[in-house]
């Protein structure tokens, strides 16, 4: 583990975020999210797919396709 991972490990790297219809603010700088259905962190610069409703990041489509399956059965 280098000096990066270690910052990266660190809880106080996760951003607040916001999650609004197709923007997004950020209310506390950070480094990245996590994804709701994964737990895999996401970088800031990489976030493409959210909930405004529910306040959820993920890190991708198949990650938002799982969440829509799982709330609407």
């Amino acid at each position: 583990m280098n000096a990066y991972d270690k910052h990266l490990s660190g809880g106080a790297d996760i951003a607040i975020v916001r999650y609004g219809d197709g923007e997004l603010t950020v209310l506390r700088p950070g480094l990245f999210v996590l994804c709701a259905v994964s737990g895999q962190k996401i970088p800031l610069d990489d976030l493409r797919y959210w909930n405004p409703v529910l306040q959820e990041a993920y890190a991708g489509a198949p990650e938002a396709l799982e969440r829509f399956k799982q709330l609407n059965p």
